[in-house]
């Protein structure tokens, strides 16, 4: 989780074109990590993971980033994994792909918002184009990366803790 935090957090300052920056592509990983954490050990350890993700990777994303974007990105990100947590439990009894695409891309939606308003709004840069680009790709990441989800379901028994 660190590490997707903090090439995310350093790749959002490239853009690629006028609507999309690098971090997109790196970001959703983030909703795989605490997705496949949830259904294997439950919510209270997801949300472990995206708390202990969201500590150590800003102090390290303050030395690596500007500070806003470290701040913006730490708000953002952790709004954005209780919400996916939140949305996943509420369908994780349906089909197998719906809690991690639905709660992705709702959870996608509220971050790429409170990211871009707090890390660019007031600067050069127009980052609504960028917002709109960067919440594109990172839906499609989000269907992309059910093929990994997926693969993973039949060996989460290996993150489960051994029942005494």
């Amino acid at each position: 989780m660190m590490i997707v935090i903090i090439s995310s957090n350093y790749l959002v300052q490239f853009p690629i074109n006028d609507w999309l920056t690098w971090g997109a592509f790196t970001f959703p990983v983030a909703f795989l990590v605490t997705d496949l954490t949830n259904r294997a050990v439950g919510a209270p350890a997801a949300r472990r993971v995206a708390w202990t993700g969201f500590g150590i990777a800003v102090l390290v994303s303050l030395a690596l980033a500007p500070w806003r974007i470290a701040v913006a990105s730490g708000v953002a990100f952790i709004v954005g994994q209780l919400l996916d947590i939140v949305a996943f439990n509420r369908l994780r009894a349906q089909s197998w792909w719906k809690a991690p695409l639905i709660g992705s891309l709702v959870a996608s939606v509220v971050d790429t918002a409170i990211f871009f308003f707090l890390a660019f709004a007031g600067s050069d840069m127009n980052w609504l184009m960028l917002a709109v680009g960067d919440l594109a790709i990172k839906c499609l990441m989000a269907a992309l990366l059910l093929a990994p989800y997926r693969a993973m379901l039949p060996r989460l028994q290996m993150w489960a803790p051994a029942s005494r």
